[in-house]
């Protein structure tokens, strides 16, 4: 089960927490060795309201499986972000609506805090992909959350991600269903243009970790993004950080 109910914040996600595809260029790179050319289709695993769905197909032209749970998200990604070589399918990441060692690769996105056996859902990834494809998560990670500006102005969400699996935990569930780790790094993004259009963004709590702080913690928060603003003389893009992990 979620952390959040996703159907809750289905009609702010995309405004909440879509990224503009420009500013994902240094991922868009960092997955190419692993998806252009894929003869079988990718399965985005918790492919949500289609936020990298779509531009997998467009990048690499390449056919995608979008999985996702949620009725609310898959609504928006239908919605919102269809492409013809992309379908949004009703699962999860335990139990993907595909046939054995049909895909090509896997991409989970900012959702492994959110699977509850993380073991099942690495060996239900491994059913579905052929023999030696590799399975990319992109994720926060505990311990590794000092390039992400969020976490500037609430620390306590910050202390949401020690909750999250370790890269230690996952590394270790997906060994035990027969994967290794073959690459680890931190990708950049431009998350943003401004702190005046991430105050707008924030307002909107989309994000899991700041539904899992108080609403005074929120508030407080909040001022700190106002006053980092007011003081902000020429408005600058906020670049984050979010890791890779790449298992085969």
């Amino acid at each position: 089960m979620a952390r959040i109910s996703y159907n809750d914040v289905a009609k702010d996600y995309r405004a909440g927490r879509g990224l503009n595809e420009d500013g994902l260029s240094a991922w868009r790179e960092a997955v190419r060795p692993y998806f252009e050319g894929l003869r079988l289709p990718l399965v985005d695993v918790g492919s949500g309201a289609g936020q990298f769905a779509p531009l997998f197909a467009e990048w690499f032209e390449i056919e995608v499986f979008g999985v996702e749970p949620s009725d609310g998200m898959r609504a928006q990604a239908i919605e919102s972000a269809a492409h013809e070589r992309v379908r949004y399918l009703a699962g999860d990441a335990q139990h993907l609506p595909l046939q054995d060692a049909s895909c090509g690769a896997a991409w989970i996105s900012t959702v492994i805090h959110h699977i509850p056996d993380l073991g099942a859902a690495a060996r239900e990834v491994r059913r579905v992909l052929a023999p030696g494809a590799p399975v990319l998560i992109r994720s926060a990670f505990p311990g590794r959350t000092a390039g992400i500006s969020l976490f500037r102005f609430f620390p306590e969400a910050a202390a949401v991600v020690e909750t999250f699996p370790s890269i230690e935990r996952v590394e270790r569930d997906f060994v035990a269903a027969g994967f290794a780790l073959e690459r680890f790094e931190a990708v950049p993004q431009v998350t943003v243009g401004s702190l005046g259009e991430f105050r707008e963004r924030v307002a909107l709590r989309a994000d899991t970790t700041l539904r899992g702080i108080s609403d005074d913690a929120f508030s407080a928060g909040l001022r700190r993004l106002d006053a980092a603003i007011e003081s902000e003389s020429d408005p600058e893009p906020l670049i984050d950080y979010l890791d890779l992990a790449v298992l085969r």
